[in-house]
């Protein structure tokens, strides 16, 4: 066994680390929008990555049920709330089959009781600490951010996120004691015990600390929330607010408040708990959340990673626009993997960036079909026609494309750990050009006429040397950019392995493989053009 062999060699530690990934959890008062599809897709990647590094991983998602607006969208289509979020939140639970993501649970915040019990005892510990208490207010209310706002934080006096005019709200509500962790939070931030990515949203988080926390509203009436939501232990006046309840479903689906182990393993002694979120709501990640477990008692995430907005040719994602993309119908049409790729690839995970037909076509042609799907047919076209079906031995000697795919396996983990994906795929796409590149320069249909052809022993013998070579060289670059691509097109990646005769079946880990020998499969092409 060959430990030196690239396909073999892990990107980091070989120690086995307990990591946990969560998604965001939607508000299911509509079916999901190509932008969830996106941050499903990024923290996907990341389970995968962990997987493959041979960490022990939980990924979470679900969906955030109990919120006002799915009250009122339940009220406008003249049905109950129970069957709008059922009907909803499959919807959202199909994107797992769809985009093959492997999410390990999908916790419904209104319907399953480890859920109401454990942010019954996430309250409950919060009380205990002193850190809620019950006063009336006043203030503007924005249904959509489900938030309040202060006047100077609008623009031109609508909500800066949906462009709404608030609601002016006048009740007596429960509050968290904010403020009273402003110099925990920002000492948790700086030392990176908490990181905040990227820098940008950071220093965003860092400016709205600085800058004075007040304590903020944790419940809504029950008549104004119409009865939906978990109840205030010890209140049935009073609903728990939904940031409350849905921020605790990182800890409640692992059972926090049920008992479960899971809790245990995955949020008090992981190594890693990041969350893949949206920058709307980084500052109730970012802030309220981390403020809410320290008053709890709890350890903080490790890491939250903000993604931006993904627009559809130009424009904000809007129920009033009437531009919202149904990721399902794309990924049936042209695979999972051809969405994924557009989501990692042409939009930078931190930056806001845009979905088109046409550029998802053009990348599709281009890049999918024309460089990947191209390369993997006509490598094992030439392995069956030359070789017998069977990946050749190479002759030895130094290679140029065999050093740039070792440098591949060594650099994509690291990227994608630093929720680079774009980067990732630059550098494995960069590898994909450089074989192609490869079969121009040396034409092995050409060593092969040469083998057969010439009359000269020496040269027709140095010709299927080179051949062999090639072709080997081929196949060993290709597996290595499979390997590489599994956290980011699982499908395509299990494909390109299996018709090298590599068993990419199940979880696949960089273990070694030695591919020499095997018989391979040239399938259907991996990518056909489209029109």
């Amino acid at each position: 066994m060959n430990s030196t062999d690239p396909i073999s060699r892990t990107t980091h530690s070989d120690r086995r680390q307990v990591r946990y990934v969560t998604t965001a959890i939607p508000y299911v008062n509509a079916p999901p929008h190509i932008g969830f599809a996106m941050e499903q897709v990024q923290a996907d990647c990341l389970a995968r990555l962990y997987r493959q590094q041979g960490h022990q991983v939980r990924f979470q998602a679900g969906a955030d049920e109990n919120s006002l607006k799915n009250v009122q969208t339940a009220e406008a289509e003249g049905i109950s709330v129970e069957e709008l979020v059922a009907r909803n939140s499959a919807r959202f639970l199909e994107l797992k089959e769809a985009l093959h993501l492997s999410f390990d649970d999908f916790i419904r915040t209104s319907s399953d009781d480890r859920h109401r019990l454990g942010v019954e005892k996430l309250w409950t510990k919060c009380a205990e600490k002193g850190d809620i208490y019950k006063r009336a207010y006043k203030g503007l209310y924005c249904v959509g951010c489900e938030q309040f706002y202060k006047a100077a934080d609008l623009l031109d006096g609508h909500c800066p996120e949906h462009g709404t005019a608030p609601d002016e709200i006048s009740e007596e509500n429960y509050f968290f004691r904010l403020s009273r962790y402003q110099g925990e939070l920002r000492n948790a931030i700086v030392s990176g015990d908490l990181q905040v990515v990227p820098d940008s949203r950071r220093n965003e988080v860092l400016a709205v600390i600085e800058g004075g926390l007040e304590d903020f509203s944790i419940s809504r009436s029950a008549g104004r929330a119409r009865g939906w939501g978990i109840p205030v232990p010890g209140d049935r006046d009073q609903v728990t607010y939904v940031w409350f309840d849905a921020l605790a479903n990182y800890i409640t689906a692992p059972g926090y408040g049920a008992g479960e182990r899971d809790f245990e393993t995955f949020w008090l002694e992981a190594s890693t708990r990041e969350h893949v979120i949206g920058k709307g709501i980084t500052r109730f990640h970012a802030i309220y959340w981390p403020a809410m477990l320290l008053s709890a008692g709890l350890p903080l995430p490790t890491r939250i990673l903000v993604h931006g907005y993904v627009t559809v040719e130009g424009r904000k994602i809007g129920k009033s626009v009437g531009n919202a993309v149904d990721p399902v119908p794309i990924a049936g049409s042209f695979g999972a993997d051809a969405l994924r790729y557009y989501l990692l690839r042409h939009i930078r995970s931190t930056e806001d960036g845009d979905f088109s037909d046409d550029r998802f076509r053009q990348a599709y042609n281009s890049e999918l079909a024309g460089q990947l799907g191209n390369l993997a047919h006509r490598s094992l076209s030439m392995i069956e026609r030359y070789c017998d079906g069977r990946i050749p031995v190479r002759g030895g000697g130094a290679c140029e494309i065999r050093d740039a795919a070792r440098r591949l396996v060594s650099s994509v983990g690291p990227q994608l750990e630093q929720f680079a994906f774009q980067d990732a795929l630059t550098e494995i796409w960069t590898v994909i050009a450089a074989l192609n590149k490869y079969v121009t320069d040396v034409e092995p249909w050409s060593l092969a006429k040469t083998a057969d052809t010439a009359t000269d022993e020496k040269v027709a013998a140095a010709a299927r040397v080179a051949l062999k070579n090639c072709l080997s060289d081929l196949a060993f670059g290709l597996a290595v950019v499979g390997r590489c691509l599994w956290p980011l097109l699982p499908s395509t990646s299990e494909r390109l392995l299996g018709q090298l005769g590599i068993d990419a079946s199940g979880r696949v880990a960089l273990e070694e493989t030695a591919i020499e020998g095997n018989v391979v499969r040239n399938d259907p092409i991996l990518f056909p053009r489209i029109e």
